[in-house]
């Protein structure tokens, strides 16, 4: 019986200690009221997940970009690394928080900060902004749209469906909310248009839209 016992006690110890090995492998981001886990940076998985970005950095080093996680290979596997600054992406995370600074919209996922590119068509991961003048409330009339999927899209086809129409309905009203002209915020007047485009294509898509 007591060789069963401390059979037991090693077993729920290597339980318990296996246990701490994965918690300690997830990062949870609380900044600006987000509640998302990630894989923590310096984790290494064998094989990256299916729909992931390539990213070349400006000396053409490569890195893999899913859902807010960026990627290096190393040594036959892929380690979790913070990407670097300067690279663009074409698609934002799906769970991402607009940041606003000094009027200027951030757009935060996973201790990463990205700004709309227009020269690239993109979005570039840049630098924290530095300061503490972050709002998350978005200056006025220039509220954001929330979608939600109806039909169980996953997080990837959210993040494409929401970037598509984004470009969709700028095109369509000539108003693009993630840029700035001169430093300037885009002209509030043609909000509305933005939003019905953004709104119908969305709707389209198979979400419901607030």
């Amino acid at each position: 019986m007591n060789r069963k016992l401390k059979l037991l006690g090693a077993f729920a110890a290597l339980s318990l200690m296996s246990g701490a090995v994965i918690a300690a492998e997830q990062y949870h981001d609380t900044r600006y009221h987000m509640d998302r886990y990630y894989p923590a940076r310096g984790a290494s998985i064998g094989a990256l997940p299916s729909g992931h970005v390539p990213v070349y950095d400006g000396a053409h080093n490569p890195y893999y970009f899913h859902g807010g996680v960026w990627y290096r290979p190393y040594g036959g596997r892929f380690v979790v690394v913070g990407p670097p600054i300067g690279v663009f992406v074409p698609i934002l995370p799906a769970y991402y928080t607009t940041v606003w600074f000094a009027g200027y919209p951030y757009y935060y996922a996973n201790d990463t900060y990205y700004t709309w590119s227009p020269a690239q068509g993109q979005y570039e991961v840049v630098a924290p902004p530095g300061d503490d003048s972050a709002s998350t409330e978005p200056p006025a009339a220039a509220g954001e749209l929330y979608s939600y999927p109806k039909n169980g899209q996953s997080p990837e086809q959210q993040e494409q469906d929401r970037y598509e129409c984004h470009r969709w309905a700028a095109d369509q009203s000539g108003f693009d909310p993630t840029q700035s002209v001169g430093g300037a915020p885009p002209d509030p007047g043609k909000r509305p248009a933005y939003d019905h485009a953004m709104t119908a294509c969305l709707e389209g898509r198979g979400y419901t839209v607030k």
